[in-house]
């Protein structure tokens, strides 16, 4: 080697994307970021409280099968998340970035409330149900199909026209509320409480049955349509490449409005669940978060609506354990939150070493 030559020395380390990995191997280190994650909030909670880590995760437990109350309910809030997941993805798999699921929900639970408060007992409960879907779907398909019309007409960043829409839908809520409740209160009270019209009944003997019902034919549905539909495949076409798209033939602008014209009909349907067969009442934190909670949900269920199922269901079990370990063990509720951002932090975080392999530099090299 020559003075003027330059040795180029391998990195210590360096990171590949993985492209073959078994499922079962992506399960173990899921497991493993979930068994740390407890053993990092366990030393959590042995540092700011006088609490043992076992008796604070069994009260996670209990706060979500401690009762069938609190079982149903942890279902219920399931289902309307799992609903929120599920119209995100469809839009999510095409490369759309709806982040306005929060609004659309909104304005489905308005339209909703709207027919309950002047319709009151002026129609039959089945009629005023049936209306109440037909509006809370609408307004859900409105407020998804402007950000798509101006995305595939004139190009405009989908992220920042839907994520403006959630503040408007959340000004009309405020608005008509009080508009409904004059005394200034801001508070909706319970809709048609004495008469329940608009109400959806119990099934099973459940008072949120339906809502899971729904939820689960809805899941199934969107399995199908996804996986088995010619307009599931043109979605994850266009989501690919959407020059591979126009090429083979595929009309992207219709796939793109038809594809959030799904996604704001399933978050208007979520929004009539949550007024009809819920909360009987409509305010700014009717979809509590679940916008933005659908997210994450889709994303690390893989865009695939079966595994939103359990990615849902664990998500719900941590706000919900969050919740009773705040109340029944005195501790502040800003603990519960940190227990919760951990777990779902190492959950995420795992995602890293399922789709990415860091390899380092073998010690034969290193002599070398």
């Amino acid at each position: 080697m020559t003075n003027n030559e330059k040795h180029i020395k391998e990195p210590f380390m360096h990171i590949t994307k993985r492209t073959d990995i078994k499922p079962y191997i992506a399960w173990l280190i899921r497991l493993i970021a979930i068994v740390a994650a407890l053993i990092v909030s366990a030393l959590v909670i042995v540092s700011i409280t006088d609490y043992n880590p076992f008796e604070v995760y069994l009260k996670m437990i209990e706060g979500n099968f401690g009762s069938e109350r609190k079982f149903f309910i942890m279902l219920q809030n399931t289902a309307m998340l799992l609903c929120v997941s599920l119209a995100v993805t469809p839009a999510f798999k095409m490369k759309f970035w709806n982040l306005g699921a929060e609004g659309q929900v909104l304005v489905g639970g308005l339209a909703s409330a709207a027919c309950m408060f002047y319709a009151k007992d002026s129609l039959p409960s089945w009629l005023l149900i049936l209306i109440m879907l037909f509006a809370s779907v609408l307004s859900g398909i409105i407020w998804g199909v402007l950000p798509a019309v101006f995305k595939a007409v004139w190009r405009t960043n989908e992220s920042l026209f839907t994520l403006m829409m959630n503040y408007v839908a959340i000004q009309l809520v405020s608005f008509f509320i009080m508009v409904w409740v004059p005394n200034g209160s801001s508070v909706m009270g319970v809709i048609n409480q004495k008469s329940e019209n608009g109400w959806l009944p119990p099934v099973f003997g459940q008072k949120y049955g339906l809502n899971i019902l729904i939820v689960a034919i809805l899941t199934v549905v969107m399995y199908i349509y996804l996986h088995y539909s010619k307009q599931g495949y043109e979605i994850s076409v266009v989501g690919e490449s959407e020059n591979t798209a126009r090429y083979v033939g595929i009309n992207v602008k219709k796939v793109i409005i038809r594809t959030m014209v799904i996604s704001g009909a399933i978050c208007g349907l979520t929004g009539f669940l949550l007024v009809s067969g819920t909360n009987h009442t409509v305010s700014k934190e009717l979809a509590g978060g679940m916008g933005f909670t659908a997210i994450m949900v889709s994303w690390l269920a893989k865009f695939e609506p079966i595994m939103m199922i359990f990615t849902s269901m664990f998500i719900v079990f941590l706000q919900k354990g969050a919740g009773e370990i705040a109340m029944t063990l005195g501790l502040n509720e800003s603990v519960s939150d940190i227990l919760t951002g951990i777990l779902i932090f190492f959950i995420i975080g795992s995602e890293f070493f399922i789709n990415y392999k860091i390899n380092f530099r073998s010690a034969q090299k290193e002599a070398e």
